[in-house]
């Protein structure tokens, strides 16, 4: 069973969370690394090479050094290999035994993807500017690999962010900055450099990170300038007369950043307008052509593609044989058309005297088919205890698997516990979002992203013991699904009272 802690609103909280999130790393790659390190005719060079397969582990024995760090200067390791010198092979392996290994498969799957676009980034770091930056090519690899680290630990102890994000972003169009301060109550970014700072993560990571934050002006300014790609001229001209900016696009850092955004919007679509933006920026600080400069990113994506394991995930070197607008993330179907004569089979059932139903689990699967059936595409059913202290997810329909199992304390949020003092209804619409939305467990915002949902607490023998969450996959609600929902709600607070009178 998976305990639902309320998700951290202030940054001092998720740093307390994050600092210290454990990361498994897949039962084959712990064992490789533990056979290494036990080899000693393994040089740290290829012991290096086998640990940066697993992303998690690398993060992990940097930190370590980097915590640890006897260096007489104090300065942080930027690389793994400067970190296994730190720590030395036995401490490797003692902290090696610490990770938990898991079958890749019980490794959650928004947390590989994540780890996967790093992994892309790299890729695309090394093929863009390690050999054109030779001497440099350490600080590039590791900081491109590790950037987007801090989200992995975000993703880890919360994987059903990560959907939230790409439904309400990429599928919704939402502003991002609106989406985080709802999701986390802080802008992402900036937990992202507080953690890094925390971790003492190479400089350039903590560079970027205050690019993003503090110097956006001077980004939107590069950006702008990048757009008149076909005027090289026009834009030598400009820069020229901008020595700020001209020192900016110098500065070997910020090729990690540069690499990042590439994988990071090709994650959605290469054609993109947003892709289109960052590729024109990487075009304007690498001095080359757009067209060669696609022909190198879509090399590598694919170069990326052949290297690692995407059993189970999305790769954009997949996309590069669809057609230039395709997406592989694709808006919601339209909401089903509510099956009247399954529906009315389905609330026959529920009100039948005495109860069909053998148990808990038979009625609440027959409500959720019978919600479905009414045109609700995507419901969570949360079921009380005895003392109103506890939520499980009873019962769920069109949300991510890893709603089963989840549990809420209603003492942490004030509209489960109002629901639970006596059954109501709400009705949430942009209007009223807004008033709600901060008093709703994080998790459950996550797993129904909507301005567009229906709540409503059922009650047995005058006492609540079950929440429905219902939506239409985000789209409005119309009044005709307004009422078959209540409809169905009425029939199953008749079965639970039918079901609970059963033996009296």
């Amino acid at each position: 069973m998976v305990a639902s802690t309320p998700l951290p609103r202030t940054l001092d909280a998720w740093l307390k969370q994050l600092d210290g999130q454990v990361l498994p790393i897949s039962t084959h790659h712990h064992q490789q690394v533990r056979r290494a390190l036990g080899d000693s005719r393994r040089s740290l060079r290829e012991i290096a090479d086998l640990m940066q397969d697993s992303p998690a582990l690398v993060l992990c024995v940097l930190r370590e050094a980097n915590r640890k760090s006897t260096s007489s200067l104090g300065e942080a390791a930027e690389s793994l290999e400067t970190a296994l010198n730190r720590l030395g092979l036995k401490r490797a392996e003692e902290l090696l035994v610490r990770i938990p290994a898991k079958p890749l498969e019980e490794i959650p799957r928004p947390l590989r993807q994540i780890q996967l676009i790093s992994q892309h980034a790299a890729q695309q770091a090394n093929g863009l500017f390690a050999a054109r930056l030779a001497r440099l090519w350490q600080e590039i690899h590791w900081g491109s690999l590790l950037f987007l680290s801090p989200i992995w630990a975000l993703v880890a102890a919360h994987p059903q962010l990560f959907d939230a994000w790409e439904h309400r972003v990429l599928i919704d169009g939402e502003p991002p900055a609106r989406v985080e301060r709802d999701l986390l109550g802080i802008p992402l970014f900036a937990l992202c450099l507080a953690l890094a700072e925390q971790w003492r993560l190479p400089a350039w990571i903590i560079q970027g990170y205050q690019l993003l934050l503090n110097d956006r002006r001077l980004l939107a300014k590069a950006l702008r300038l990048a757009r008149r790609h076909d005027e090289p001229l026009r834009q030598q001209q400009e820069l020229d007369a901008d020595p700020v900016l001209q020192r900016w696009l110098t500065q070997p850092a910020n090729s990690i950043l540069l690499a990042n955004v590439l994988a990071v919007s090709a994650h959605n679509a290469w054609g993109g307008a947003h892709t289109r933006r960052w590729q024109r920026l990487n075009s304007l600080y690498l001095q080359m052509p757009l067209p060669e400069l696609h022909q190198h990113i879509h090399q590598n994506a694919a170069q990326s593609a052949r290297q690692l394991d995407t059993v189970g995930l999305w790769h954009p070197a997949e996309a590069l044989l669809w057609p230039w607008n395709a997406r592989h993330i694709q808006p919601p179907k339209a909401a089903p058309i509510p099956q009247a004569a399954d529906w009315r089979q389905l609330c026959t059932q529920l009100l039948a005297q005495p109860s069909a139903f053998a148990n808990v689990q038979q009625l609440t699967h027959c409500a959720n088919q019978a919600l479905q059936a009414a045109g609700l595409s995507r419901l969570v059913m949360l079921l009380a205890d005895r003392n109103h202290s506890r939520l499980q997810v009873q019962q769920h329909a069109g949300v991510d698997v890893t709603a089963s199992g989840l549990t809420f304390d209603p003492a942490q949020s004030q509209v489960l516990r109002r629901l639970l003092q006596k059954p109501a209804q709400l009705r949430l619409t942009p209007t009223n979002i807004a008033q709600f939305s901060a008093l709703l467990p994080g998790d459950l915002k996550a797993l129904l992203p909507s301005e567009h949902l229906l709540i409503r607490s059922l009650a047995s023998n005058e006492r609540v013991v079950m929440i429905l969450f219902a939506d239409q996959h985000g789209k409005p609600i119309g009044d005709t699904a307004l009422q078959a929902f209540t409809k169905t709600a009425q029939c199953v607070e008749r079965a639970l009272d039918t079901f609970s009178n059963r033996n009296r």
